[in-house]
């Protein structure tokens, strides 16, 4: 009866991205040697990622995802909300960039620009929801509202206090348009989304920010004063920092999710913590909490959905080294550092292989070679211990009770 238990092994771990059901991956397009989007695909389904985030409309990208199980949102560019104010415009764009595409293609949500509150330009700011509402509008002519909710990615910077969580609030230049903005996301029972980055709070300031409270490791955390809720990490405490701001506004049930969170494998000399230690560690623990599907502290009970940044490293981005370097991998499909998976180049005859090959769906499993925290290492490895011996015990259990048969 031994050999089922190596197979029971590969049941488990055959898809380490697999139970994270609420697990998504911002796959950016900003460089000059990504690979196609078909074999993109290849590889988001070879590491049964099924939630993902694009930056525009991309039609050979919604294309090649049709008929595959991932979920895909979209984005509206920050210049075309002022022309997507006028219902007849947003009706077009929906008509020629949305309809065609589904439902073979299942796009179940539109980012309306990126960080437009933290653009400071109130120009962009007031176009935000009047365009909002005259997509929706256009979803709801089509038959498409119920599918696909509208929302708009933020940036941390939308808060005026974030710590403790409890004194989240939003800035108050902001708040008349932040209130439109929250009643709409009420009105259609869509998300708040937020782009997280402790890495930023630990680079500004790492003398006092513990870099274990970052980076998901073991460390005391922080209790917050007013509701006793204890924190063991900085993105969490961010989450329920929004939580807390819109409650202040009278808006208390409406889901956060985060649209972006990483941390960059490398940086500049002034770029502090940008490295590839600190990269592995935050994702691979990060990995780990949406393997068990967590909630925050004052949301325990609902699952955070979280879209980590990024898949690839983007050689076209402008501004610091760190916005090319936050990719979990290479555009030629290997690892830019080990989060837990290896990326094989297949069986080929040739002693050189393209790097199309990388993307094949077998080509991507779990390492059991993979670096580990040490200080969480022990009790994860008597974890696993007892877990399979437990599987083993059942296992021995149900075949010794099968009839024998001569």
């Amino acid at each position: 009866m031994f050999f089922h238990i190596p197979l029971l092994f590969l049941l488990s771990f055959s898809g380490f991205f697999g139970g994270a059901t609420s697990l998504g991956i911002n796959y950016g397009q900003i460089g000059n040697n990504l690979p196609s989007p078909d074999k993109v695909l290849d590889m988001l389904t070879a590491l049964r990622i099924t939630k993902v985030r694009i930056y525009d409309t991309n039609p050979q990208v919604l294309s090649a995802f049709a008929n595959s199980k991932v979920e895909i949102i979209v984005t509206v560019e920050n210049e075309m909300l002022a022309q997507l104010m006028d219902p007849q415009q947003a009706l077009r764009w929906v008509t020629t960039r949305i309809k065609p595409y589904v439902p073979a293609t299942r796009i179940t949500g539109i980012a309306v620009g990126n960080e437009v509150f933290t653009d400071d330009d109130m120009t962009l700011m007031e176009t935000l929801v009047p365009a909002m509402l005259s997509i929706h509008t256009a979803l709801t002519q089509l038959g498409l509202d119920s599918s696909i909710k509208i929302s708009t990615p933020s940036s941390l910077a939308v808060l005026q206090e974030s710590y403790p969580p409890s004194a989240g609030c939003f800035k108050p230049e902001i708040t008349g348009i932040m209130s439109q903005f929250l009643q709409f996301l009420s009105t259609t029972k869509s998300p708040f989304w937020i782009n997280a980055y402790p890495y930023f709070a630990y680079k500004d300031d790492p003398n006092s920010v513990p870099l274990e409270y970052v980076l998901f490791n073991p460390n005391p955390g922080m209790i917050d004063p007013f509701t006793r809720l204890h924190y063991d990490n900085m993105l969490y405490a961010q989450a329920d920092a929004v939580l807390f701001a819109m409650a202040k506004m009278g808006f208390g049930g409406i889901e956060v999710r985060i649209s972006e969170t990483g941390w960059p494998s490398k940086g500049d000399p002034n770029e502090t913590g940008a490295n590839v230690e600190n990269a592995a560690n935050y994702n691979r623990n990060l990995l780990r909490r949406q393997m068990a599907n967590e909630g925050t502290p004052l949301r325990p009970n609902l699952r955070l959905e979280i879209y980590l940044f990024a898949l690839f490293n983007e050689n076209l981005k402008p501004g610091p080294t760190s916005e090319r370097n936050y990719g979990l991998y290479q555009p030629d499909g290997t690892m830019a550092y080990n989060v837990g998976l290896s990326s094989f180049k297949g069986t080929s005859s040739s002693s050189s292989s393209s790097s199309s090959s990388s993307f094949s769906p077998s080509s991507i499993s779990l390492s059991s070679s993979a670096p580990t925290n040490p200080k969480g290492a022990t009790m994860g490895y008597y974890q696993s211990l007892v877990y399979w011996m437990f599987v083993y015990l059942l296992t021995y259990q149900v075949f010794m009770r099968r009839p024998m048969y001569n």
